[in-house]
């Protein structure tokens, strides 16, 4: 298919509900959480950066070392790890040396852990190496998988997925009832 016009409606990947279904009616996605997302994220020097602090890294020096990154951009893209609440700096000293900082995932920077393992696990199907780093489950070793679930706790699959214009905070409450599955 050449285009997005293409597609019919039965073709979408998501069902569209409530005032999205009428995609066109709404512009450019300036209110789009996917797209803020990726404003934070999307570059692959950030995604580096926030890999080697998953596995501990948290000194400059490291971090470009790991990443392979030039100074210039490490620095600027920690900067903006740093205001954006996904990394904070935290002060230390070598014996005899000036203090410097080292950058750790914050709170918010560890929620993207199931976005880490869905990129390793989705980055391994590729090409199906077998190099590289696994994740796994440290009781029983078994790899690490993502997996969507509702907020109820439902395992979902994307034929069971709705994309929801959000205006309202009784959306979930609108969206079942709408669907036929008032709770």
């Amino acid at each position: 298919m050449s285009s997005n016009d293409d597609l019919n409606d039965d073709e979408a990947v998501f069902a569209r509900g409530g005032e999205f279904i009428d995609r066109d009616a709404f512009g450019p996605p300036a209110w789009c959480a996917l797209e803020r997302s990726l404003d934070v994220i999307g570059t692959r020097s950030a995604m580096m950066l926030v890999r080697e602090a998953f596995y501990g890294g948290r000194r400059f020096d490291e971090l470009v070392r790991r990443t392979g990154l030039a100074e210039t951009v490490a620095a600027q893209r920690l900067k903006q790890l740093v205001a954006e609440g996904l990394m904070e700096q935290r002060p230390y000293r070598e014996p005899g040396a000036r203090t410097r900082k080292e950058h750790v995932l914050t709170d918010r920077g560890r929620d993207l852990f199931p976005v880490v393992v869905a990129l390793v696990r989705w980055g391994r199907a590729l090409d199906g190496e077998r190099r590289g780093v696994d994740l796994v489950h440290a009781d029983c070793g078994a790899l690490l998988s993502p997996a969507v679930h509702c907020e109820a706790g439902h395992e979902v699959s994307l034929d069971e997925t709705v994309a929801w214009l959000v205006r309202d905070p009784d959306l979930p409450k609108a969206a079942a009832e709408e669907l036929g599955q008032g709770r």
